[in-house]
């Protein structure tokens, strides 16, 4: 592609041309390529200018080359000499007037430009005169647009090439030093006329500078009756609302805005008749625009209103009515949070006096939203299209029940449980009454009003307690008698699973119940069969104790069920029996357990053997999910057992590790079976601790064999568990059985060297997170052995090379790891010292450790900032970066001077243009300041400040579509 400086901006229109047609990837690969060289490249200031001139340029190209021409300023400032910068401020002003009139975005991008530029040149000092003298007869809107974008980028934009120092004191010579002047110029130009006073741009620009102008100024001001009258015209509602409910916001503190308050308050009240207005005229918008307003009104009061509940029911009224009125349930969603933290006041026993005068108004709360919880209508002849077959408003319908779900729990503990249950019972003896008798197998007339309370009582469960001897004895009798209706039948189901600690205090409801719930299975919804295994096991874990007598019943309904149920409700359906395993007297669980694993067992076995012979996926994943059956039983069937005794789980599982063994040795390339295996022996170490002593042996081997064979990650975290408890120190473990785990443990390390050594860490990032989360603990539990081992020094050069890896997990874990390295370096290592006698708290880290640190920093530790520095400005997530600054801090703490010549020299090595030399210098001064003034600490701000990477074309061009001209 021809370069820009030999032919005008054809080029880059040429590029971008590409980048919007249908073309092949490499072309497009190689335009983009172009114009990321173009945005870096000193041509690309006149370029740029150029196509902002030219007429014969598409708004879309003007918007591209104003993104850029903001992207220039932010970073490549100083690739312009100081004295041509007056020359480019006017020419961005003179751009400013000539686009006056086109898209607002273009006009946008170079008043922020403008700004940029304002905040930089530190020496041009009569911004608001020059910029107004220059554009508030041409182009006054555009005065508008800047003074809207100059506080947002003063105090936002964090890229700008400043120190600190002169950040603040430009921050004050903007914002501060000219807040009155702009207050007075918005105030004379909303008196210019009647469209000025309801112009939104001027509404916008006050909502900005609200961040410097107090907002007792503009509310004693005549643009506070611009704002509110403003909200009676549709071209300035939104801007109006938006810069109301930032003055809203500042009067948060209401101790310290109680005069502001009583101004506002009458103002915002007379707004009320605006809510049946939209309701009655279907204006969604603007009736969302007036509930959020009320909305953050109350969530802005809510202090006062609890202090003074007679003089605010006036608003909490309004907000109840937007509620009410909102019949597409488009605006109910703004008011949850005030009522939530309402909730949260009244609820305070010094505000009883607010929370007795409300009663009313959450009673009325719960009417409103057991009614929006109803399903809607369906308008043809099929009854089960309920949303015209758009599913996915049909999700985000179910989601938002959840919602309105957690509103009917604040009123829970507003007015009572027993309250708010009542309600959700006389609705359903109303329908009872009403359609019971004509309910038929095949039709439910208005099934939606009896659906909507079985919801509440679902949503309201976790508020009732076992206690409660009112309604649930009323109205479970009356739920397994319900029509059979799919929908119907799966909320009915759902909210007893929700009841089953009730049921537990009450046994005489548990089989009615439980008969409900079982018949459930055999439903032909899907839904349904779901929701009961579901429901059977929140039965079979609460109430375990009640059905212990049961359980070689259970096991027969256990057994029929099983193979026609999906892999997520066979794990529901077996934690609830694998519960009422868990409460058998101790002489029963070891054949309990094998009653109910064998089968499993011979199941995995049998589609093992069908999928070791063929490729067969689907037989792969059967086995694994029969695996997760096992492990879900080790999970819950934990027995308490005396040391001296033998445990009977851990005999079963005796006997089932030699299975497991052969199921991993035999799928070394499934990655979901060894998962599943190794997930099942680390629960058994975890479930039985120390009991697993006669396992561990043939544990060990399977964990050390299984990783060298499959090279899969799984196997250190299973090892994981093993070292955490058996290590040093731990009860009942021994100093021959610890000194094992730590021979075991270094077996695992040479084993993922060795992998490291063949394969790049881009092929390995799961195994290189699980080493090192497995190197976390062993520092803790090992790391007198660790630090000083040979093999310590491969693991640092390990953890470097994974620093090129360019996912968060595998990144955080390696970083976590490094800090944690580092720290035993110094005399506070990030570990405890429980257990280790010879590491006193008093006298701190042993010498010879940080000794051990310090000779394999100073031998890797040039390599490892390079990598941490290179990371921070060019591939790290952004996630990473707290982390990878972290690591910086520990080398400065332990190694200053040496630190600093390696963050010379590593600057010293970026491409041309990564750095400026004037900011990598101002870099290295300033860390060396911190280091001699002792505030090493400072230096992460410096590093996570200043080491960003310059944003691709992605980043900057990024607004360059078409949806930003419209």
């Amino acid at each position: 592609m021809a370069s820009v400086a030999s032919s005008g901006f054809e080029p880059v229109l040429a590029a971008l041309t590409t980048m919007q047609g249908n073309v092949e990837r490499s072309q497009k690969s190689q335009a983009h390529q172009f114009l990321e060289s173009f945005q870096k490249s000193p041509e690309a200031w006149t370029v740029t200018h150029s196509m902002l001139a030219s007429s014969g340029v598409s708004a879309e190209a003007k918007l591209f080359a104003a993104t850029t021409l903001k992207g220039k300023i932010t970073y490549d400032l100083d690739q312009l000499p100081r004295q041509s910068l007056p020359a480019l401020r006017d020419s961005i002003l003179t751009l400013i007037v000539s686009l006056r009139d086109g898209p607002r975005p273009i006009r946008t991008q170079l008043c922020v430009c403008l700004a940029n530029l304002a905040i930089q040149m530190i020496e041009w000092k009569d911004v608001l005169q020059l910029v107004g003298s220059i554009l508030g007869n041409n182009a006054g809107d555009c005065v508008l647009e800047f003074l809207r974008v100059l506080p947002e980028e003063v105090t936002e934009g964090r890229k700008i090439n400043l120190t600190e120092e002169e950040l603040i004191t430009r921050t004050r010579e903007l914002l501060e030093e000219n807040a009155n002047q702009v207050l007075g110029l918005l105030t004379q130009y909303s008196q210019s006329s009647v469209s000025a006073a309801s112009n939104p741009h001027l509404l916008e620009c006050i909502s900005s500078w609200l961040r410097e102008i107090p907002a007792a100024d503009v509310i004693n001001s005549p643009l506070f009756d611009a704002i509110i009258n403003a909200i009676s015209i549709d071209t300035s509602f939104e801007a109006a609302i938006d810069c109301i409910c930032t003055i809203l916001r500042d009067t948060r503190e209401v101790d310290e805005s109680i005069e502001l308050i009583q101004i506002i308050y009458p103002r915002v009240l007379s707004l009320r008749p605006k809510i049946a207005e939209f309701a009655i005229a279907e204006d969604l918008e603007s009736y969302k625009g007036i509930t959020r307003l009320f909305a953050e009104a109350g969530e802005a009061w809510v202090v006062m209103i609890a202090r003074l509940p007679t003089e605010f029911r006036g608003l909490v009224e309004a907000i109840l009515e937007c509620c009410a009125r909102d019949r597409d349930r488009d605006s109910i969603a703004l008011t949850f949070l005030f009522w939530y933290e309402f909730k949260q006041m009244v609820t305070l026993d010094k505000y009883k006096q607010a929370r007795n005068q409300y009663t009313d108004v959450f009673a009325k709360l719960v009417d409103i939203m057991v009614k929006h919880l109803e399903y809607p209508t369906a308008e043809g002849e099929d009854e089960t299209d309920l949303f015209d077959g758009d599913h996915e408003q049909e999700e985000r319908f179910r989601e938002f029940r959840h919602q309105m779900g957690d509103v009917l729990k604040d009123c829970c503990d507003v007015i009572t449980v027993t309250e708010c249950l009542g309600k959700a019972f006389e609705l359903i003896q109303q329908w009872i009454s009403n359609w019971g008798s004509q309910s038929t197998s095949t039709k439910v007339p208005h099934w939606q009003e009896l659906e909507a309370p079985l919801f509440s009582m679902r949503a309201m469960g976790r508020n009732v307690s076992a206690e409660e001897n009112v309604i649930l004895r009323q109205v479970i009798p009356l739920i397994v008698q319900i029509p059979d209706h799919g929908k119907l039948r799966f909320q009915a189901i759902m909210a007893l699973g929700r009841y089953t600690d009730w049921t537990a205090q009450h046994p005489e409801f548990l089989q009615p119940q439980l008969t409900f719930v079982i018949a459930g299975f055999e439903h032909e919804s899907k839904e349904v069969v779901k929701a009961a295994a579901l429901a059977f096991r929140f039965f079979g874990t609460d109430c375990k104790q009640l059905l212990r007598g049961h359980v070689t019943q259970l096991h027969n309904f256990y057994e029929s069920v099983l193979d026609k149920l999906p892999p997520a409700s066979q794990e529901e359906i077996t934690e609830g029996v694998a519960c009422v395993v868990s409460a058998q007297p101790l002489d029963n669980i070891y054949p309990m357990f094998k009653l109910y694993c064998d089968p499993i067992i011979r199941r995995m076995m049998a589609r093992a053997n069908e999928a070791r012979h063929e490729q067969d996926e689907n037989g792969r994943l059967a086995v694994a999910d029969y695996l997760q059956l096992l492990t879900i039983f080790v999970q819950n069937v934990q027995p308490y057992v005396s040391p001296t005794e033998q445990n009977p789980a851990v005999k079963y599982c005796q006997e089932i590790l030699p299975v497991m063994s052969a199921i991993a040795e035999n799928f070394t390339k499934s990655t979901p079976i060894l998962e599943r295996v190794c997930r099942c022996w680390r629960y058994m170490v975890l479930s039985y601790r120390t009991a697993v002593l006669p396992l561990l042996p043939s544990l060990a081997q399977q964990l050390a064999s299984g990783f060298e064979n499959s090279r899969q990650g799984c196997f250190l975290w299973a090892t994981d568990s093993v070292l955490r408890e058996f290590a040093t120190g731990a009860e009942f473990v021994d100093d021959a059985t610890s000194q094992a785990i730590y021979s075991f443990f270094e077996r695992q390390a040479l084993a993922f060297l060795r992998i490291m050594n063949d394969l790049p860490p881009s092929d390995l990032p799961d195994v290189i997170e699980d080493f090192f989360r497995l190197l976390i603990d062993a520092l803790i539990y090992y790391h007198q052995k660790l630090l000083p081992a040979p093999v310590c020094e491969s693991i640092l050069s390990a953890s470097i090379s994974a620093l090129t890896l360019q996912q968060d997990a595998p990144l955080t874990a390696t970083l976590h790891f490094l800090r944690d390295f580092l720290s035993y370096g110094t005399d506070h290592p990030n570990s405890s010292s429980f257990g280790e006698p010879s590491q006193d708290p008093a006298t701190g880290n042993p010498l010879q450790i940080q000794q051990a640190v310090w000779r394999l920093v100073a031998s890797q530790g040039e390599v490892l900032v390079q990598r941490i520095l290179t990371g921070m400005m060019f591939n790290f997530p952004r996630d990473c970066f707290p982390d990878a600054s972290g690591v910086l801090l520990g080398l400065f703490e332990i190694m200053p001077q040496e630190t600093v010549v390696w963050v010379k020299g590593t600057i010293g090595m970026l491409p041309a243009g990564t750095v400026r030399a004037a900011e990598g210098d101002r870099l290295v001064a300033s860390i060396g300041q911190k280091i001699q003034a002792g505030d090493a600490r400072k230096i992460r701000v410096l590093m996570q400040g200043k080491l960003c990477s310059q944003p691709p074309f992605s980043t900057w061009a990024g607004q360059s579509s078409r949806s930003l001209m419209r």
